[in-house]
Order: structure tokens, then C-alpha cells, then sequence
């Protein structure tokens, strides 16, 4: 185990998460200033793309991180029935869900049902579906868009760990993404159901939807359900659904039917491209 895996383990998570949630959102300018400024160079973060271009304009370090892009910034695959990325980032893995498993990298899987919550019954149209696992660095758009066109059927807000998932710890860690806290959404799509599952990351892990704002933080204690049914929050492929505060990952399962592209570990996409067939 290396030092930085061994870290993992030992860091006080909701501790050091709470800490950095109230530094990102203080507005003293010097601060935000170095902060954001330390970001976009390190990681040479392209802010023309961004609807307001001026990363020191932005009134803390969240607001930038989570920063809305110019309206022609992406654009959807022009194939209606595309599924489309739900993020920029790259590809950390993808492909058959083989008798509900999914692989998470070499030497490491975990299953359908641990990452929807342990609900065995939830997974069960996934058990021989696709899934695809976006990483998101800093340097990337923190919104998260509609691979499919779907309404929301549940949220389930599973409690955990806050291991980072950068790749060295997915790599190195077992069943990391069905150990760290997450926001499961449920939605019925034209082909049938599909869920878009939020990874919450070590500083920070925060995650808002377009439907109920802020959800994590707070951390949960015990498994949170939350129903829409009956509320006909539909929303359309590509639209903005959600924004994580910091790092991240997001999983989409999708069922039997479904189909994906040649991806490949660490190609990098962005929101609204291609990446298979819904279905």
C-alpha cells in the first residue's frame, strides 16, 4: 500500500470536508483570488469557454468552481437517440455489467445493488445492462447534464466514506464507489429506466440537483429515499440536472438493450458527446 492510499484511510473525511466547504465559500478576496487563480493556472483551466471569463469576478472559490459555460460552449449529439455524456472529464471505466458486477479497475469490481444502496431489487434491470464512469479533475465543468431524456422517479442518498477518486485510489482501493457517500437518481427514460449516480469526493463532498438544491451536505447517517412519483419532473437529454462542489465522479447504469462506443480508459469527453445508444 503506498503512503497516499494508507492517507485514505487515516484522514478524518467529514472533518476536513466541512472545512474546505466553508474555505471555498468565503469571499475575502485575497483568499478566493489565490485560490482560484493557483486552480486555473495549475491545472490550465480554459475560461473562455465559461460565461463569465473573468475567474477573479466570481464572488468565492465555489462559484467559479462551479461556473456556468457560455451557451455554445457544448452541444448535443444531433442523434436523438444518442446517449450523450453527462459531463467533461474522461472515461474511468465502461462496458457490460456482466450478472450485476461492474469493473471499477483491474483487480477491482463491486456490484449493481452495493452501489444503488444495497437494493437488490433496483438493480435488477441493470443486472446484464452497460454502465459508463466518468472521472471529473479539477480542471473541468462541474455540471452534470441528462444523458437521456428521463423523469425522476427517486433520489437515494447513501451514506459512506469520502475517499478521493482520483485514479491512483480508485485503482488501489476496493469497492470505492459503493463505499463513498453518493446521490442515486432514479429516472424512467423513453426505452426504459436508467440512473445517474453522484460520487462524492474527498474535499469536498457536495452535491445539488436542478429539483431539490443543495442535498449533500449534510453527510447521512442511514440511507435517505426520497419519491418524486407523481411530481412529473421530466427533464430533457442534455439538460443541466445537477453540480458537484469540488471532486467527483458520475456512474450511469443503463439496462439490457443498451449500447455503447469503443471507449477507452482515460478518453477524455465532454458534455453532450456521444457515447452510445440508450436503448
Amino acid at each position: 500500500m503506498t503512503f497516499n492510499v494508507f492517507l485514505q484511510y487515516i484522514l478524518p473525511h467529514r472533518l476536513l470536508s466541512r472545512v474546505v466547504y466553508r474555505a471555498t465559500r468565503w469571499t475575502f478576496a485575497p483568499w478566493k483570488n489565490w485560490l482560484i487563480s493557483t486552480i486555473v493556472r495549475n491545472y490550465n483551466v480554459d475560461m473562455a469557454e465559461a460565461a463569465q471569463p473573468d475567474a477573479l469576478a466570481y464572488q468565492h472559490f465555489n462559484a467559479f468552481f462551479t461556473r456556468k459555460l457560455r451557451p455554445d460552449a457544448r452541444r448535443a449529439d444531433t442523434d436523438p437517440a444518442a446517449l450523450l455524456s453527462p459531463a467533461d472529464g474522461r472515461i474511468s471505466q465502461s462496458g457490460a455489467i456482466v450478472d450485476g458486477r461492474i469493473f471499477q479497475a483491474k483487480g477491482q469490481e463491486y456490484t449493481a445493488a452495493e452501489l444503488l444502496g444495497g437494493d437488490q431489487a433496483a438493480a435488477a434491470p441493470y443486472r446484464d445492462g452497460c454502465f459508463v464512469t466518468v472521472y471529473l479533475s479539477p480542471r473541468d465543468y462541474h455540471r452534470v447534464h441528462m444523458p437521456l431524456k428521463g423523469t425522476l422517479k427517486e433520489t437515494v442518498h447513501v451514506p459512506g466514506r469520502i475517499f478521493s477518486v482520483a485514479p491512483f485510489a480508485v485503482a488501489a482501493i476496493p469497492r470505492l464507489f459503493a463505499r463513498n457517500e453518493r446521490l442515486v437518481c432514479h429516472f424512467d427514460g423513453e426505452h426504459g429506466p436508467f440512473v445517474v449516480v453522484m460520487v462524492g469526493a474527498i474535499l469536498v463532498s457536495s452535491v445539488a440537483t436542478v429539483w431539490d438544491g443543495l442535498v449533500i451536505p449534510p453527510y447521512a447517517s442511514s440511507i435517505r429515499r426520497k419519491s418524486f412519483v407523481g411530481q412529473n419532473i421530466t427533464l430533457e437529454r442534455f439538460a443541466e440536472m445537477a453540480r458537484f462542489n469540488m471532486g467527483s465522479t458520475v456512474i450511469l447504469l443503463l439496462p439490457k438493450g443498451s449500447t455503447l462506443d469503443a471507449l477507452q480508459p482515460q478518453q477524455a469527453v465532454r458534455v453532450g458527446q456521444r457515447l452510445g445508444h440508450g436503448g
